[in-house]
């Protein structure tokens, strides 16, 4: 499953250039703080399994004014490399790895 070139942004982690992506527009759940952010992260060159990460805040764009910082690049790549520390093979097939860092998230009720 590979990712949307357009919206993607080039990050290079220890050496290793990847694309990761956040969805411009929130999901249903996410728009109404229902559920966490999500964004996407593959191998440059060779975008065989894709990660999927989870953070502990709203996404940025919710449409009830939580307040969310938004996702940096040194928080993408501190996720790569605790997906690869995890298990997570970029440039192997298979399905997509999920990576759960959303202890403490509190959904709106």
């Amino acid at each position: 499953m590979a990712l949307v070139r357009k919206g993607s942004r080039r990050i290079v982690v220890d050496g290793t250039a990847y694309r990761w992506r956040l969805r411009g527009r929130p999901t249903y759940f996410q728009g109404l703080g229902w559920s966490p952010c999500t964004f996407a992260v593959e191998h440059a060159d060779t975008p065989c399994m894709t990660l999927a990460v989870t953070i502990d805040q709203p996404h940025p764009s919710n449409w009830i004014g939580r307040e969310a910082a938004p996702v940096l690049p040194s928080g993408v790549a501190a996720a790569v490399r605790f997906a690869l520390r995890e298990g997570w093979t970029p440039t192997a097939s298979g399905s997509l790895f999920h990576l759960d860092q959303s202890a403490g998230f509190t959904p709106s009720s």
